[in-house]
C-alpha cells in the first residue's frame, strides 16, 4: 500500500467521522413543532368571562313640559329596585344643558332624585351629569345608569376558517366543530343568569324550617305517616258542562 492511498483512506475516514457527529448534534438540536387547533368544546371556545357592566334607561322630556309620566315613574323606580340589589356604584344622571328643553329637564332632575330616594338610593349615591347636546336637532334626553357585576361571551359571528372544503384547512374532513358553533347559547345564557356569581360558586344555604321540621320528625317517631293532608283534594270533581 502506498502512502498516498493510506492518507487518502486516513482522510476519509476523518470526514466520516466528523459526518457522523453532525448528524448526533442535529438530533439533539431537532425542536418538537406542535400545531394548535381549535378546542373541542364551545365552552372553551367561548367561555363567560364576569366583568363590570353598565345598566341604563333613558328618559325622553319634552320642553314644554317636565316631570315624570307614570310609565317614566315606574321605570325610574325599577332602576332604584335593581340598584339595590345588583349596583356596584352610583347612579350617574346625565341632564341636559343649554337646550330646548333644559328648563325641563332640571324639573324632571328634581323628581328623579325624589324617587329614587324614596326607592331606597341614598343621596350620596345619586350624581348630576350636565352634558351639551352634540346635535341640536335631536331631543336631548335624560339617562340613569349605574355600574353592575355582569356575565358576557362573544362576540359571536366570526368564521376565521372555512366550514365547507378548503386546501387552507387540511383538517376539515375530520369532522370538527366550526368556530362559531355554541357563541349564542352561550351568550344567551350569560344574558339570562340573575346572579353572575352562580357561574363561579353555589349560594349559601338558607336555614331549614324547623317548626315543619319538628312536625314531621313526631309523626316519624310515632310510627306515622309523615305525608301531608289535603282534604280538598276529594272535593275535586269534574265540570258537568257539555253533559
Amino acid at each position: 500500500m502506498t502512502k498516498t492511498t493510506a492518507d487518502r483512506r486516513r482522510n476519509l475516514g476523518v470526514v466520516l467521522a466528523l459526518a457522523g457527529i453532525s448528524v448526533m448534534l442535529g438530533a439533539c438540536n431537532t425542536t418538537e413543532i406542535v400545531t394548535q387547533t381549535v378546542p373541542t368544546d364551545y365552552r372553551q371556545r367561548h367561555p363567560i368571562a364576569v366583568q363590570e357592566g353598565k345598566k341604563s334607561i333613558v328618559i325622553f322630556v319634552g320642553k314644554a313640559r317636565g316631570g315624570l309620566s307614570a310609565a317614566q315613574h315606574s321605570d325610574v323606580a325599577g332602576i332604584a329596585r335593581d340598584w339595590a340589589r345588583e349596583g356596584t356604584g352610583s347612579v350617574v344622571v346625565d341632564v341636559p344643558v343649554d337646550s330646548a328643553n333644559s328648563r325641563a329637564a332640571a324639573a324632571t332632575y328634581q323628581e328623579i332624585r325624589s324617587v329614587l330616594a324614596s326607592g331606597g338610593v341614598p343621596s350620596r349615591a345619586i350624581v348630576q351629569h350636565p352634558y351639551r347636546p352634540e346635535d341640536p336637532g335631536l331631543l336631548p334626553t335624560i339617562r340613569l345608569s349605574y355600574s353592575k357585576i355582569a356575565a358576557v361571551a362573544g362576540p359571536c359571528g366570526l368564521w376565521p376558517e372555512d366550514v365547507g372544503p378548503s386546501i387552507l384547512d387540511p383538517g376539515y374532513n375530520e369532522n370538527r366543530p366550526y368556530f362559531n358553533l355554541g357563541c349564542a347559547t352561550q351568550r344567551n345564557l350569560a344574558a339570562m343568569v340573575d346572579n353572575p356569581a352562580d357561574l363561579e360558586q353555589p349560594r349559601a344555604e338558607t336555614p331549614a324550617y324547623t317548626a315543619r321540621r319538628n312536625i314531621a320528625f313526631e309523626r316519624y317517631r310515632k310510627g306515622t305517616t309523615t305525608a301531608t293532608a289535603y282534604p280538598e283534594s276529594d272535593k275535586a270533581k269534574l265540570s258537568d258542562t257539555g253533559r
